[in-house]
């Protein structure tokens, strides 16, 4: 296995770490808009040969293509923020290479009832081209971080081997984590925080398929394992609930999101001012107006999330909470995976929340080159079977959880 993989930042660099230590790929190409972010994310890997830099715009699908072809590359990672999940989709396909990313394709709220009413949902874009993607013999794993990723591998484990019949699938995000010197620091992408906060919720009901609600909506108190304890948590689009219902079948499915009511309601000022969107605005500047975005502006003053874990201290839960019957009798699971940021500094320089979304898409990438996992098609994590990709999280040394409720 030859992989390209296009973003060095973060969950880019930990991917690096990660798939360092594992023998089942014979090159990855590190490639960045900023070649001296590549060059570094190799150079950490102290010589590794699998593992070269090269520069990149993501955007740019021909360049991309001409990548993969020049190195030989029959994957391809995004690690790149969502902006750029459709060139990257499309010039895997060009390059008749397998796609993998982390984060689908964006959605756009109902225009008239954005409330109650889908408007584009997270991964249509990719869904539509499904179809050709099957006909070529090509695979996309969409949704293949944390969450959405290894939440989703616990749906589709919880159904094949916990439950006869499920109820509610609910994805239950907490953590406990502090940032010191700072007062407001998210411990992820503000850009990509921004956009699943903000943007109408999804929920799935059967019968009734796939609706919305205001933002922050429906709170509810969850308590989360080892020590991390009690977490309000609200709505939030996300990835999961559209996948899920796709392959596993449930009544109701929902994510919530353990933000805390400070980090609420500064989202909710972000958005009051203004400073969510993404369309540039004129600003003055030393030769002229110039036009800029007002999320990008928010994230430029904001600490670069990669760098915050020698200030970080605690812990981050991902879990997917399942309610149903199992013969006869009712069942409340918690199925979940625990980053202590303490660990994921000392074994691998990495802050806990970067960390755990890279092991994921490694994982998989193993599972795909022994042929544990295979397929065609645009594919969610559900659509292959959990247990080996849950017992090769394990053997990576970062062990899953699971409290019956």
């Amino acid at each position: 296995m030859r992989v390209l993989l296009v973003g060095a930042g973060g969950v880019g660099g930990a991917i690096t770490r990660i798939a360092a230590r594992r023998p089942f790929f014979e090159a990855m190409v590190v490639a960045d808009y900023d070649p001296d972010r590549a060059e570094a994310a190799v150079a950490a890997l102290g010589g590794d040969a699998r593992f070269t830099a090269e520069q990149v715009d993501a955007a740019d699908e021909a360049a991309v293509a001409r990548l993969l072809q020049w190195h030989r590359c029959d994957v391809l990672l995004n690690a790149t923020d969502p902006r750029f999940v459709m060139p990257l989709f499309r010039a895997a396909r060009a390059a008749g290479a397998t796609y993998l990313d982390m984060a689908m394709s964006l959605s756009r709220p109902h225009a008239e009832r954005p409330y109650e009413d889908c408007g584009v949902k997270l991964g249509d874009e990719q869904f539509t081209q499904a179809a050709d993607w099957e006909k070529e013999g090509l695979l996309a794993l969409v949704g293949m971080g944390v969450e959405p990723g290894l939440s989703d591998v616990f749906a589709r484990y919880a159904a094949d081997e916990l439950f006869d019949e499920i109820e509610e699938i609910g994805i239950r995000d907490g953590a406990n984590l502090t940032v010191d010197g700072y007062d407001f620091a998210p411990s992820f992408s503000i850009w990509t925080t921004i956009e699943e906060c903000l943007n109408p919720p999804v929920v799935y009901e059967s019968g009734k398929g796939w609706f919305t609600t205001e933002p922050f909506s429906e709170p509810e108190v969850f308590d989360f394992p080892e020590g991390i304890g009690p977490v309000e948590c609200v709505n939030v689009e996300h990835e999961e609930v559209l996948l899920v219902p796709r392959w596993v079948d449930a009544r109701r499915v929902t994510f919530k999101y353990g933000l805390g009511r400070e980090f609420v309601e500064t989202l909710k000022t972000l958005h009051l001012l203004g400073l969510d969107r993404t369309d540039p605005v004129a600003v003055p500047g030393p030769d002229g107006p110039v036009k800029v975005s007002p999320r990008d502006v928010v994230a430029a003053c904001l600490p670069d999330p990669a760098g915050l874990g020698e200030r970080m201290h605690g812990k981050t839960c991902a879990g997917t909470w399942v309610r149903g019957v199992k013969d006869g009798e009712p069942r409340e699971v918690y199925l979940y995976h625990v980053v202590d940021n303490q660990w994921s500094m000392a074994e691998y320089g990495s802050q806990a929340v970067v960390w755990q979304t890279a092991i994921n898409p490694v994982v998989a990438l193993e599972l795909l080159a022994t042929g544990a996992w295979s397929g065609t098609g645009v594919l969610g994590p559900e659509a292959f079977p959990a247990r080996p990709f849950l017992d090769l999280l394990t053997d990576y040394g970062s062990p899953w959880g699971m409290r019956e409720q």
